[in-house]
């Protein structure tokens, strides 16, 4: 196969409808036949990365071995491709004109009128075919963010349009996600949104050519007819996307739709053998038939927004059906949680995570919780703050250093047994100045975190200015709290664990954004596996 073929996958009518899901999905199959398969995210905002961004606002962010911090989209491409992406796998508005500002410096328009169209859109579709042009890929899925419309979302359309006429028939296509609302008053699905979406991306100068429907209810064959004739594409080609009881249902759903077939012959390339989705299906089976049960309780300060945690509640899926068990996680808002409130919150509990965050707010309910799990022998597991909430727990209470804390909460603090990074000491700008990326780790022997990974030499990501203040570790292992995770370069603790524990470690990386559908991560694998210990009392 020579030339890369693009696929676009545009979204109306509503957002939230699972562009990333549907672009996953089909990534999938198309790899499952054999095809290399990427996925692209290009956001309409102008923050030049979700670096910056309030959970709130966005969700996780989600970051990448070469250290891109990135929407959260790309944690689904990987956990269904079981490929890493990159920084150039998210573009957002701001990046976009940040390079064309910075070009215009430097003078490389030659006096040239910048405008939208022909610099901005130029400067995107460089980026669309970046992946494409490395050789890597047979087919390039681009993920527009944002609904057809929107007024940030023009220079996307307008450069996908440029595009697909530039690579010429067959080259690139556009498939558009869009809903068909059911309502309850007239007891039917309506249309109309749709072909008023299909319409407006239409008058863009952009023809779908798949239409994939968002629906709570089946659709009638004289439906799809009726949206095929509308909407100006193929009968085949009108998608049915109901909803699934798991996004990891949505493969099979699609294969069942033909997705992927219609995909290959719009783009007219070979179907090749059938999609192998037999280790897909296997952890299917197993996530659907457990045969234990856990609750977990997910302790952190952004509990209301389900997608400031994604990458921690798809890896407990993973590693629960690894284990053949249910997961429940828990959330409990750490800011509401104190010495009086944490055996009522926690109690019944089967095993404990302290989230990663950022600041101040809801410091004292982790590092209670960190206390509840380590005295009433509850199998824990901390990640980058609730390691290091762990830290500052065994400092003040076994210790006995009670204004023990971290300088990202208290700078004057007589123990800073958390402390800012040297590097980071004269860092003003706040986005993408951060630890991040995969960095080593050297794991002592006969340690837990050594059974866990099953070698001494591993990669994790991270995403963090504050560590383990190496003042303090002799005196912290000499206590019992020892440090069995170390960075072989910089000599930063990366791990720390208690030997008198059923299961208590915490880590200053994300090991949530490397756990996949094909490779859960072992952390959480052996976590649900001592909770289920710890449940049945074995």
């Amino acid at each position: 196969m020579n030339q890369t073929k693009y696929i676009f996958v545009t979204g109306g009518v509503s957002s939230s409808l699972g562009k990333g899901i549907i672009a996953a999905s089909l990534a999938k199959l198309l790899q499952a036949r054999g095809y290399r398969t990427t996925i692209q995210k290009f956001d309409p905002y102008l923050n030049v990365d979700p670096g910056t961004l309030n959970p709130y606002e966005h969700g996780e962010c989600y970051v990448t071995d070469d250290g891109a911090e990135t929407d959260l989209d790309l944690g689904h491409y990987e956990r269904f491709l079981n490929v890493p992406t990159s920084q150039a796998n998210n573009v957002t508005t701001g990046r976009v004109y940040l390079s064309v500002i910075e070009k215009e410096r430097r003078g490389e328009f030659l006096g040239k009128t910048v405008q939208v169209v022909p610099h901005i859109t130029n400067e995107i579709k460089e980026r669309m075919q970046l992946l494409g042009k490395s050789g890597d890929y047979d087919i390039v899925i681009t993920e527009i963010g944002g609904t057809v419309g929107d007024i940030e979302s023009l220079p996307y359309i307008e450069s996908v349009r440029q595009l697909v006429w530039e690579l010429g028939e067959n080259n690139g296509i556009v498939i558009h996600l869009t809903l068909i609302p059911y309502l309850a008053a007239a007891g039917e699905l309506k249309t109309k949104p749709t072909q008023h979406s299909v319409k407006t991306l239409m008058e863009s100068g952009i023809k779908a050519d798949i239409l994939v429907c968002r629906t709570e209810h089946e659709l009638s064959q004289d439906l799809r007819q009726k949206l095929a004739l509308f909407c100006n594409v193929k009968k085949e080609a009108v998608i049915q996307s109901i909803d699934a009881s798991t996004i990891y249902d949505v493969p099979n759903l699609m294969l069942e739709e033909g997705l992927d077939k219609v995909a290959l012959k719009k783009l007219d390339l070979p179907e090749k053998n059938l999609p192998d989705l037999l280790q897909w299906n296997e952890f299917l089976h197993k996530l659907k038939n457990p045969k234990h049960e856990v609750n977990i309780g997910l302790v952190g300060k952004y509990v209301e927004l389900q997608d400031s945690y994604k990458s921690i509640l798809e890896a407990f899926i993973h590693a629960g059906a690894t284990n053949e068990t249910k997961v429940n996680v828990v959330s409990i808002h750490s800011e509401y949680l104190d010495a009086k409130t944490a055996e009522s919150q926690l109690k019944g509990l089967d095993g404990i995570l302290v989230a990663p965050g950022f600041g101040g707010r809801g410091i004292e309910g982790k590092i209670e919780t960190v206390r509840y799990a380590r005295e009433n022998k509850i199998p824990f597991f901390g990640i980058c703050l609730g390691m290091q909430m762990a830290v500052i727990e065994y400092s003040r209470n076994v210790l006995g250093y009670k204004d023990a804390n971290s300088t990202e909460m208290n700078e004057s603090t007589a123990h800073p047994v958390i402390s800012i990074m040297e590097e980071q000491k004269n860092i003003t700008d706040k986005g993408g100045t951060m630890r991040l990326g995969a960095w080593k780790c050297q794991l002592k022997e006969n340690t837990l975190a050594h059974r866990i990974y099953g070698k001494t030499d591993i990669l994790e990501r991270h995403r963090h200015r504050y560590e383990f203040n190496g003042e303090y570790l002799n005196e912290l292992e000499a206590a019992g709290l020892k440090a069995t995770g170390v960075n072989p370069d910089t000599g930063l603790v990366e791990i720390v664990e208690l030997e008198s524990h059923p299961f208590f470690i915490g880590v200053q990386y994300h090991p949530e954004y490397k756990s996949t559908v094909a490779n859960p991560h072992p952390l959480f694998v052996n976590f649900v596996a001592a909770a289920v210990k710890n449940k049945v009392g074995c």
